[in-house]
């Protein structure tokens, strides 16, 4: 196969190379409510095309190579003192794979633990492009599984508004959840 980047031979779907050259993360913080952060690796301008990928049959293998270049770095450094679950938003499968639950596979670790399907959107509308005002007018009504009194991280590739962010967390909290950040492959507003 082709690397998406160079379109050299390669092995992976982006190149070595490639993924030293132009996939070094660096972390991003952002203040989406008051106290409660989001934390990310990319600007979108820099990786829109892969973002997109999620999009496409391929896009697994792409969500991979990035999980594996920020998420997974990011849990193997993250410490903490009691166990932390991993709750991807709206990790259902579309196109063979779900590209949340990729991320957030790659979080696993001593101190992190994941379980899938957790918090799932009744609503499907697509955001892609909308505004604020059309995320709140047309809000995802997320169906949240049995998980109480747990402490957590919510999990999502893209943050633009943070309108889907707030209202995971607030359905996580409804069920006296504690969310510590979430954690975003890539930001819009970087």
């Amino acid at each position: 196969m082709r690397c998406l980047s160079c379109q050299k031979l390669s092995f992976n779907i982006i190149c070595k190379s490639c993924q030293k050259k132009y996939l070094q993360p660096s972390f991003h913080k952002r203040e989406i409510e008051r106290n409660f952060f989001n934390y990310s690796f990319y600007a979108l301008s820099d990786i829109e095309d892969l973002i997109n990928s999620k999009y496409y049959f391929f896009g697994d293998r792409v969500f991979n190579i990035l999980a594996k270049l920020s998420f997974k770095k990011f849990a193997q450094n993250f410490i903490f003192h009691k166990q932390i679950y991993a709750i991807a938003i709206d990790d259902h499968t579309k196109h063979g794979f779900s590209h949340t639950s990729i991320l957030t596979k790659h979080l696993k670790s001593n101190t992190i633990k994941t379980i899938p399907n957790l918090l799932q959107a009744q609503n499907r509308v697509k955001y892609a492009g909308k505004d604020l005002k059309f995320r709140q007018n047309n809000p995802r009504k997320f169906k949240l599984a049995n998980i109480h009194d747990k402490t957590t991280i919510l999990c999502d590739d893209l943050i633009t508004t943070g309108a889907t962010i707030l209202e995971g967390k607030k359905v996580l909290e409804e069920k006296n959840n504690q969310v510590l950040f979430s954690l975003t492959l890539a930001d819009a507003k970087i």
